[in-house]
C-alpha cells in the first residue's frame, strides 16, 4: 500500500512539474515545436504574416514591416512574421522591403545611401491610406527584440547569401537563433553550395528554409536534392503566374503528389505564398488563387482551401486575420493545448 501511495505521489509530482514546464513555455517555443514536427501537425495550417502582417484589410491597418504590424500579427494568433532585411549606409541591418524609401516612408532615395541615424528620421507610411505613423525604420535588432519568445520570425534576405551569417549572429546574441527562419532561392547546384557555405559559416542553431519557384524548378527531384543538403523543416514553393485571369487547376508542378511524398519523408512543411507581388495581378505567386480571390471576391475556399487541399501546412499571406478566421472555422487549425504566455516585447518602441 505504501508503495502504491509513493508511486501515486511521484506521478502527481511529475505531472505538476510537467504542467509548470508547459505553462512556462514561451509562445515561440510552442510554435517552434509545430514547425519542427511537420508530420505530427499535418492537420494544422500555420500562418506567416507577410511583411509583418501589414497589408491586411486592404493595406489600411499598419505600415509595412513595422513593429505595430508585428504586434497585430501576434494578437490575432499568427505563428510567423516575415520581414525584409537590407543594410544602411553605415552597415546596420534595417527592415525594409524596397531598395528605395519612397513607397513606404516619408523619405526619398535609396536605403543604402542613408545612415541609420538618417533613416531614423524617416517615418513609416500606411500604404493603403497614406497615413504617416509615429514609427520609424526599424533595425534588425529592434525587430528581433519585439518578436523574441512571442512569434517566429522569417528573414527575407534582400542582400547577398553571404550576409546570412551576420543576421543569424544578431539573433544568437539575443539568445533567439532557434526562433529565426532564414531563406534563400535555390534553383541549381551552385545555389545549393553557396547557401550551404553560408549556413556552415553561420554556425547552426537556426532554421533554414529553401525557396523553390516553378519558373526554374519543375518537379520534386530537385526538392529531394535540397532535402539531402539541408534537412529543412519547411520548403517555400512558388507558383508563378503572369496574371490572374485564369486559375491554376493543379497548383503547378511543385504542388504535386510526388512533392507531398517528399515532404512526408523529409518531415517538412509545404509553405505556400498567397500574397500578391507589388504592381502585379492578385495571386501572382499562387496561380491566380491568392488573397484577393479569397477576400475581394469572397472565395476563400478557392484560394486558401485550394492550397491546403494540396498539402500546404504553412500559408504566407497579406490577410492573416481573415485567413486564420476561415481556416479555424473550417477545421484547419488545431488549438494549442496550453495557454501560451503572451510575453511583452523586450523593448519599448514608438508605434502607430
Amino acid at each position: 500500500m505504501r508503495t502504491l501511495w509513493l508511486s501515486l505521489a511521484f506521478s502527481a509530482a511529475l505531472a505538476t512539474v510537467a504542467g509548470q514546464s508547459l505553462a512556462g513555455e514561451s509562445r515561440a517555443s510552442q510554435i517552434l515545436d509545430r514547425f519542427e514536427h511537420a508530420n505530427q501537425w499535418r492537420d494544422h495550417v500555420m500562418i506567416a504574416a507577410h511583411r509583418a502582417g501589414s497589408m491586411q484589410a486592404g493595406k489600411t491597418l499598419y505600415a509595412e514591416n513595422s513593429l505595430a504590424a508585428v504586434e497585430g500579427s501576434i494578437a490575432i494568433g499568427a505563428e510567423i512574421v516575415e520581414v525584409d532585411v537590407r543594410r544602411a549606409k553605415d552597415g546596420e541591418f534595417v527592415i525594409m522591403h524596397d531598395s528605395w524609401l519612397d513607397r513606404t516612408t516619408t523619405c526619398k532615395g535609396e536605403v543604402v545611401k542613408y545612415t541609420l541615424a538618417e533613416l531614423k528620421k524617416c517615418r513609416l507610411v500606411v500604404e493603403g491610406t497614406g497615413a504617416v505613423t509615429k514609427e520609424t525604420v526599424s533595425t534588425l535588432r529592434e525587430m528581433l527584440l519585439t518578436t523574441r519568445d512571442r512569434i517566429l520570425i522569417n528573414l527575407d534576405n534582400k542582400l547577398e547569401v553571404t550576409d546570412l551569417p551576420s543576421m543569424v549572429a544578431e539573433a544568437r546574441d539575443l539568445g533567439m537563433a532557434d526562433q529565426v527562419i532564414v531563406k534563400e532561392n535555390l534553383w541549381n547546384r551552385q545555389r545549393i553550395d553557396a547557401a550551404s557555405a553560408a549556413i556552415t559559416q553561420a554556425g547552426g542553431g537556426f532554421q533554414f528554409m529553401p525557396i523553390l519557384a516553378d519558373d526554374a524548378v519543375h518537379d520534386a527531384v530537385f526538392a529531394s536534392e535540397v532535402d539531402k543538403a539541408f534537412a529543412p523543416r519547411a520548403v517555400e514553393l512558388i507558383t508563378w503566374r503572369n496574371g490572374a485571369e485564369t486559375l491554376t487547376s493543379t497548383g503547378g508542378p511543385l504542388f504535386s503528389t510526388r512533392m507531398r511524398a517528399e515532404a512526408a519523408r523529409g518531415d517538412w512543411h509545404l509553405w505556400a505564398d498567397t500574397y500578391a507581388v507589388v504592381n502585379k495581378p492578385g495571386g501572382f505567386l499562387a496561380g491566380g488563387r491568392g488573397d484577393e480571390l479569397a477576400v475581394a471576391a469572397s472565395l476563400p475556399r478557392e484560394a486558401w482551401g485550394f492550397w491546403v487541399d494540396r498539402g500546404a501546412t504553412i500559408i504566407q499571406t497579406d490577410e492573416p486575420k481573415a485567413a486564420i478566421a476561415w481556416l479555424t472555422a473550417n477545421g484547419y487549425r488545431v488549438p494549442y493545448t496550453t495557454d501560451i504566455k503572451q510575453a511583452e516585447p523586450a523593448h519599448t518602441a514608438s508605434i502607430n
